[in-house]
């Protein structure tokens, strides 16, 4: 049985181009003083004492957004004696918090928590374990020998005080995306730092004007570029505290980039989603840093990007830093209910949901975040023949390659930086003279959420 619902005046999510608003991000140790009651509801209890609520078993509900539908269906297809009410819905995209909103009606109301739920924000966890809705995944409920098999680092955003709370669906990583006959023709060397980055973007605008070297103006401009460059603008530090710091050696080297690169052209102030953008600029791309899911859903499906064009290299990295960091645009999760009946068949799903070659590796639109399942996801890529290289080592490499420091809080940076930072941009100014702005934005919407700020 599949149903559906919506959350008023959200857009739905759509595979890899999931918008990001709520991507916020946090490291293993916080949310201190929080609670995974199994039988509570109402975040009472000891966050280790996990008790399931009578095990009475039957029909599981799972929630999913239309991307992972599919993924439901193999599952039931699969298996037929799993009973199944298969529910869609917005998947949180936009940082809707329709998921949110429901647990507290659920909390209130006693009733009505699904079992498992896909969200396409990272964040979940933040406010899940405290209203007793996530049931923790490493207190015997998943296998340590399956829970090693994610990458490094991927479930971090799901891990409170070392309990686990969620499992990564897919990742994000940043790498840097090109054209490679273009490359070729005009005798270029791909860059291997940003300063090779940037002096070829310099080389283009006289060299090759009108084209590109990347894009500035999308909102998650700052998760490809401020993250990668180990910006401390959304350094989580505790439970409901953040460090806040963007006018650092750090951010003012990659803000002063892109502002060169935004001046002579080479660098574009228009969205990749935008028509404007794939009418004008599409068939005008050098080079362009973005997330893993880039090459399928922008160049593959957005711009018609003809086959034996696009390319993937490691991202540059600043001369000199011994430690290679990458940023993070998307990947989503999924939540166990503390509240199921049927952990059995609940978790079960879990795990095939996020393990199985079956969807993971055959299906999935974004790079897995299990090891295993992502290897059979990165053949598949090259055995389409649509790349001009293997793109398999670049995206493996930075897997395990994104900047710890940023954070996974309840405020978007994204909507922080679209309505700070991009008018500005709009309106002709640099990057690097609003910094400043942006710290005392940052701070704005992180107080306004109950966080205590540092700086």
């Amino acid at each position: 049985m599949t149903v559906q619902v919506r959350a008023p005046g959200a857009r739905g999510s759509s595979g890899r181009r999931r918008r990001y608003a709520g991507l916020v991000v946090g490291v293993a140790a916080v949310l201190a003083a929080v609670t995974a009651c199994g039988n509570g509801g109402s975040g009472s209890g000891a966050q280790g004492g996990f008790q399931p609520v009578q095990q009475t078993g039957g029909k599981i509900t799972v929630w999913v957004d239309s991307t992972r539908l599919p993924a439901a269906q193999l599952y039931q297809k699969q298996h037929p004696s799993v009973q199944m009410d298969i529910v869609t819905y917005d998947g949180d995209a936009n940082g809707s918090n329709y998921l949110q909103t429901k647990v507290s009606l659920f909390n209130r109301t006693r009733s009505g928590w699904p079992d498992v739920v896909f969200s396409s924000q990272n964040n979940e966890a933040t406010w899940a374990v405290q209203a007793g809705f996530t049931a923790p995944l490493n207190k015997g409920q998943i296998p340590e020998a399956t829970l090693s098999g994610w990458t490094a680092g991927a479930n971090d955003p799901c891990t409170v005080e070392g309990t686990l709370y969620c499992l990564r669906n897919d990742l994000a990583q940043t790498v840097l995306w090109y054209n490679a006959p273009l490359m070729q023709s005009w005798g270029y060397q791909v860059p291997k730092t940003w300063e090779e980055y940037q002096a070829l973007g310099q080389r283009v605008a006289t060299e090759h004007p009108g084209y590109l070297v990347g894009t500035a103006g999308d909102n998650f401009t700052p998760e490809i570029y401020l993250w990668a460059s180990k910006c401390g603008a959304n350094e989580i530090t505790g439970p409901k505290s953040v460090k806040v710091t963007t006018t650092s050696p750090n951010c003012t080297r990659m803000a002063s980039l892109l502002d060169t690169l935004v001046k002579n052209r080479t660098m574009s102030t228009s969205s990749v989603f935008s028509s404007d953008f794939a009418k004008n600029a599409a068939d005008k791309i050098l080079m362009m840093p973005g997330p893993s899911w880039f090459g399928g859903s922008v160049f593959q499906e957005s711009f018609k990007t003809p086959a034996g064009q696009v390319a993937a290299a490691p991202l540059p990295q600043w001369a000199g830093d011994p430690s290679p960091s990458v940023g993070n645009v998307g990947g989503g999760t999924w939540l166990l209910s503390a509240h199921s009946a049927n952990l059995k068949d609940a978790t079960d799903f879990l795990t095939w949901v996020t393990t199985s070659d079956e969807y993971q590796g055959k299906v999935s639109p974004g790079y897995p975040a299990y090891a295993a399942a992502a290897k059979t996801w990165l053949a598949k890529q090259s055995s389409s023949k649509y790349y001009a290289n293997d793109i398999a080592a670049p995206l493996q490499a930075a897997a395990p390659q994104v900047w710890p420091g940023w954070g996974y809080g309840q405020f978007s940076q994204e909507a922080i930086w679209a309505s700070t930072v991009t008018p500005g941009l709009t309106a002709g100014k640099t990057i690097v003279s609003m910094l400043p702005e942006w710290q005392t934005a940052i701070t704005n919407y992180a107080r306004s959420n109950g966080y205590e700020v540092s700086q």
